[in-house]
């Protein structure tokens, strides 16, 4: 009646009818809690009541052992995430009235803070022109223009962008709505400078196809529609990173935290910011509170005490 098996399918499948959760996130419940289910049966427990402090203790050690494919040490946000999972798979049976262990008594582990890497000014500059320097196919330097532009401007994810069709992008008012993490959607905008890019290459364009970013083979597809990977623009940004001459790792995610912080360092509030890029926690946008805080210090630096010093 309370196999741990049978449980787990059952709240997979709530998570699926009753949440409307995406395929993604129940495929990742689906493996963290898989291996607390198998971990917990090696222990000798098959059962929700059965579960206890002492079990979560060990099973968090074995987590904090774990060796991955490379034989690292699973980071410790990775292990955060199978406790998370737990902890909703907790809630869900307390929710069913089975008798099993509190979800508040599943602690996290502590976090080291979490790096935020973005491109300054000068280095926006050299990557957002390296298409117009390096590239000779016409097409592809207009899409990698335009790709480039539209993470910038936007902060989209990649798995946004990817996803984008033209039908939805509405250039002339410049901004169009988008379907995050959750199923959420929000409002993005368009800067004047990626609207122009942007027409530019939807313009040069000559197909009916629905995807904004299209590969130039047309071998890549997602659901049958040729459409750019979330890998394919990673190379992308990898590429003109490289070719402008920037050294560190630049992905597109780099793009999204240049997106937050330009906003911030412009004097953007934190809670718009949040809205813009689609978290549902303030406690997620806060990563870059680091980064304003510097700027407060370069200003404290630059003008505090100037009287005394001219004395």
């Amino acid at each position: 009646m309370h196999d741990l098996s049978i449980l787990l399918r059952e709240f997979l499948e709530h998570l699926e009818i009753e949440k409307g959760r995406s395929i993604k996130t129940i495929e990742n419940y689906e493996h963290y809690l898989g291996r607390f289910v198998l971990f917990a049966a090696e222990k000798g427990v098959s059962s929700a009541p059965d579960i206890n402090h002492d079990l979560i203790r060990h099973y968090r050690l074995y987590l904090n052992r774990f060796l991955d494919k490379n034989g690292d040490p699973i980071k410790k946000s990775t292990q955060n995430y199978h406790s998370i999972a737990l902890r909703s798979f907790l809630k869900y049976l307390a929710k069913r009235d089975i008798d099993t262990l509190s979800a508040e008594k599943v602690e996290l582990a502590k976090q080291e803070a979490r790096e935020v890497s973005f491109l300054h000014a000068e280095e926006l500059v050299r990557i957002l022109a390296a298409p117009l320097q390096f590239e000779k196919n016409l097409q592809k330097q207009l899409r990698d223009r335009a790709i480039l532009a539209t993470l910038f401007s936007t902060g989209l994810r990649v798995s946004e962008l990817v996803g984008l069709n033209r039908d939805q992008v509405e250039i002339t008012r410049g901004e169009f709505a988008v379907r995050g993490k959750g199923s959420k959607i929000r409002l993005v905008f368009l800067s004047e400078d990626a609207k122009e890019i942007l027409k530019e290459y939807l313009s040069f364009r000559k197909d009916d196809r629905k995807a904004v970013f299209l590969p130039t083979t047309g071998k890549k597809t997602i659901k049958g529609e040729p459409r750019l990977t979330a890998r394919s623009v990673e190379r992308i940004i990898q590429k003109y990173a490289r070719l402008a001459g920037i050294v560190k790792k630049v992905t597109p995610h780099t793009m999204r935290h240049s997106f937050a912080t330009d906003l911030l360092m412009n004097g953007a509030d934190i809670r718009s910011v949040q809205t813009m890029l689609g978290h549902s926690s303030i406690t997620t946008t806060q990563i870059y509170t680091h980064i304003t805080n510097q700027q407060l210090r370069d200003v404290h630096k630059a003008f505090h005490g100037k009287n005394k010093k001219e004395e």
